[in-house]
Formats: C-alpha cells, sequence, structure tokens
C-alpha cells in the first residue's frame, strides 16, 4: 500500500532516508559483467544492470555481487518486481543505454537503484504475471523488429530487434577484449531469413550471459535477437557489408525458448510465423550451411585497396 514511484524517488531521494518500496516492470537486461582484480578482495566481483520501469519512467537498477548469481537468471526481460529496502545512488556516467521500445518513455538518469546483499540487504519479490493489476500501470515491454527490407535504410549504430530462421552457423571464433589483453570475446557469424528480403540478416552474435542458447543455435532454429545494432561499413557498396551486432542488452532466444516471451504478441513476430507456414522445410534444409572459415566483412579484391 505503500509504495513509490520512480518519478517520486527521483525528486526527493536526497532527503530521505528509508525508501517505500518499488513495484517495477524489467525492460531490459544487461549481461553479467565479471570486474573482478587479484589485489581488490570481494567474494563474488559481479554485476549486472537492468533497465525497469513504471508509470512514470524508466530507470537502471544494478545486481551486485552474491546476488547476481542467485537472481540473474530468475528476472527477465518482462518480470515484475518488488523491491525493498534498496540503496539509491548516482548513476554510473559511462555505461551503454538501451534503446527503449517506446520513444515517448521518460528516462531517469541521473541516479540507479542499487541492490546489494548487505547495506542495505535487499529483499527482491517476482511478482507472476497472474498477479498483476492494470491499476499498477505498469508499461507493457515494447520492440522495435525490424525485416531484412527494411535494414538496408537504417543509420550505423541504429539499435532494433530481428527474428528470422537460421540458414547459416558459423563456428565460434574469439576476438582480444583489448590488444594486448590475455582475455578473450567469443562470437559466431549467422545467416537468418524472414522472407522479405532475397538477402539474409548477417549477424555477429557473441557469447555473453547465455552460453546455454549461444551453443545450441542451429540451422532451422526460429531465431530472435533483441537489442541489436546496426554496422554499416562505408565502402563503395554498403548494402554488401551491412550487419547487426550484439550489445550490452542483447537477448538471444532459439527454438525452444520463445514460450512466453513478451515478444511472441508483436506484429512483425506474428508475421514471420504465417511466412515459416508456408514454406516448405525439406526446400530449405538443402539450402543450409554449418561451421567453415568465415571471413566477414570481406576483404578488397586486390592488396593496394586493403
Amino acid at each position: 500500500s505503500r509504495l513509490i514511484s520512480l518519478g517520486q524517488l527521483e525528486m526527493t531521494w536526497k532527503s530521505r532516508t528509508h525508501f517505500h518500496p518499488l513495484l517495477v516492470r524489467v525492460l531490459h537486461k544487461s549481461r553479467l559483467r565479471y570486474y573482478g582484480k587479484p589485489e581488490k578482495r570481494v567474494d563474488m566481483p559481479y554485476q549486472a544492470y537492468f533497465e525497469v520501469a513504471d508509470g512514470s519512467g524508466m530507470m537502471s537498477m544494478v545486481l551486485w555481487n552474491s546476488l547476481c548469481p542467485e537472481w540473474y537468471n530468475s528476472i527477465n526481460v518482462g518480470t515484475v518486481l518488488l523491491l525493498e529496502q534498496y540503496a539509491v545512488k548516482n548513476s554510473y556516467p559511462f555505461k551503454t543505454q538501451p534503446m527503449p521500445g517506446d520513444s515517448q518513455m521518460k528516462r531517469f538518469a541521473t541516479i540507479e537503484i542499487s541492490l546489494n546483499v548487505r547495506n542495505p540487504p535487499t529483499k527482491i519479490s517476482i511478482i507472476s504475471e497472474e498477479m498483476v493489476k492494470p491499476e499498477w500501470g505498469l508499461p507493457e515491454v515494447k520492440y522495435r523488429f525490424i525485416t531484412r527490407s527494411e535494414l538496408d535504410d537504417l543509420p550505423n549504430n541504429h539499435s532494433c530487434d530481428v527474428i528470422g530462421l537460421v540458414t547459416f552457423v558459423g563456428r565460434a571464433e574469439r576476438t582480444r577484449k583489448k590488444e594486448d589483453s590475455e582475455d578473450f570475446w567469443l562470437y559466431r557469424w549467422v545467416h537468418a531469413i524472414d522472407g522479405t528480403s532475397d538477402q539474409p540478416f548477417i549477424l555477429e552474435i557473441f557469447a555473453t550471459s547465455q552460453p546455454d542458447v549461444f551453443e545450441h543455435i542451429h540451422p532451422m532454429t526460429y531465431l530472435v535477437c533483441t537489442q541489436m545494432r546496426v554496422v554499416r561499413e562505408l565502402t563503395e557498396n554498403p548494402s554488401s557489408t551491412i550487419y547487426l551486432t550484439t550489445s550490452s542488452e542483447s537477448q538471444i532466444f532459439i527454438t525452444g525458448w520463445h514460450k512466453g516471451q513478451p515478444y511472441t504478441k508483436d506484429t512483425k513476430v506474428k508475421n514471420f510465423i504465417q511466412w515459416t507456414k508456408t514454406q516448405s522445410e525439406a526446400n530449405q534444409m538443402r539450402k543450409t550451411v554449418i561451421g567453415g572459415y568465415y571471413p566477414f566483412p570481406r576483404p578488397p579484391n586486390n592488396f593496394l585497396k586493403y
């Protein structure tokens, strides 16, 4: 009965010592970040960002340390949370900002909600969707799905969501996080078609906090990738080198993981499912490829241009 909205929290947080509970819906979920260093003694140096919203707007929420292994896999996009005994801090200025599906939504960017195991010990409760009441005024999760035919007109770094039928999966490859680093990112190239263009989506998918999904992407699966970024190489033929890469907030879903996800209500997702029903599975199977070396973007034809 004694809730506070995100808008009220932003206006009054400096004058409060005790915060009323928050009731919010998760709109974005970042990858799990490990920040351990040999000289720092932290038992579980993990951190994850979530963007949460209520009727007043959207704010960042940070899950810290031992709460990450306990809660990270349970809190998903669309989850409704009741938060008690949380801390409020000035927001970290250098974090990435996911693009909200609803462009009208107000963003409270000056502060963030901090959830920790102590100082104070946060109490997190997940409210099941059946219990959520319309009068709570929680926003629905909205997406920015695009079709392959729309991709060529989008600018570099544009944020979007895609769905497609996988026709090619490359082998897992590694790239250094920094030039002289011993840490690597793991990624693979994937092609997916949606029936709106002769060209596939070319997707650079990094293994972030979903190794179980990353390892099981295979031809003929329905693949959903959210919060992807457009990469447009400015060469003589820009459309031939346009691809999508994952961001910190990307979520990947394959066949078997779609049930109950908020995007299943999206019109473009429904249109894609209708298109797949018109396709011959045997015909598509003949066109699929797996593994092998995939140099992309392709190098120029001669060394002078290279």
